[in-house]
């Protein structure tokens, strides 16, 4: 499901607990060799000034500039662990998954000490930044970087709200239908915007649904990339949603809304932004 969702809008979706495997080891400097599977994680370890022990990343992992520097060792769901162990990593964090179950006990088995994360809220995010934080011995620099995220969505809370609440679609996925919930940061931020997610009351992070359903629920905007508008628009029967059709588009920022990231309080700037713009 990631791995569609990255190839539509980039990544919509990554992420809510964090669980620390069993054997995890001391913080600080004891942890020289880090492998960070999937955006949020490794944009989380360079921004902490740990980019030089980074030995490993998903393919997924392009940003903070500089990090396609770092060594790609596969995918972040269902890993390769030969590339994972033959770059012989004091940690692994990796997303919280079933399908990652068997790579947490394989690394695990190998004496790794493996942290899985999900990362699907802001308030994840939060916590994400905190535990590696910690372990990563520059928790100072995580509450800043904290504080500076947290400023800049409590500026978002507090804009006049718009005339009124317009509905927003996010699809994520063409065939088979696919759409995120109340339980994805995007959500979250759409709220921050003064929008709200057409399917809100869903509490899952992303789903399948019916285009019956989507097409029922007739959103006032759709909320998707260029290159997502373009097929939306060519691409029966997305177009015959009628904000599809009216063109009325909320643009995704790649940038700022492919993952969970410090750049999430600007991304809700540029959303409440467009929402006053497109709301009479």
């Amino acid at each position: 499901m990631w791995r569609r969702a990255a190839a539509l809008l980039t990544t919509l979706v990554l992420g809510a607990a964090c669980v620390p495997g069993d054997n995890a080891r001391a913080p600080g400097p004891d942890l020289r060799r880090v492998v960070t599977l999937g955006p949020s994680f490794t944009e989380i370890a360079w921004l902490l000034g740990a980019g030089d022990r980074l030995v490993g990343r998903s393919r997924w992992d392009r940003t903070p500039e500089g990090v396609v520097a770092v060594a790609e060792v596969g995918d972040a769901i269902r890993p390769s662990l030969e590339r994972i162990v033959g770059a012989r990593p004091d940690l692994v964090v990796l997303y919280a998954a079933a399908d990652n179950a068997p790579a947490v006990d394989a690394l695990s088995r190998a004496g790794i000490s493996v942290l899985s994360l999900r990362v699907d809220r802001i308030a994840d995010y939060l916590q994400a930044l905190d535990t590696l934080g910690t372990l990563l011995g520059a928790r100072p620099r995580a509450d800043s970087i904290r504080k500076e995220l947290e400023g800049s969505l409590d500026a978002v809370r507090r804009l006049p709200p718009p005339v009124r609440r317009p509905t927003v679609f996010v699809p994520v996925w063409m065939e088979p239908p696919m759409t995120v919930g109340a339980g994805s940061f995007v959500s979250e931020l759409l709220d921050l915007a003064g929008a709200a997610n057409a399917y809100r009351d869903r509490a899952e992070p992303s789903f399948t649904v019916a285009f019956e359903d989507v097409l029922r629920r007739d959103a006032d905007l759709v909320l998707a990339s260029p290159a997502a508008q373009t097929r939306l628009r060519e691409s029966p029967p997305w177009g015959t949603l009628r904000a599809v059709r009216e063109g009325r588009w909320l643009t995704l920022d790649t940038l700022t809304m492919s993952q969970p990231s410090r750049r999430m309080g600007e991304a809700a700037a540029a959303l409440a932004a467009e929402v006053r713009r497109l709301v009479p």
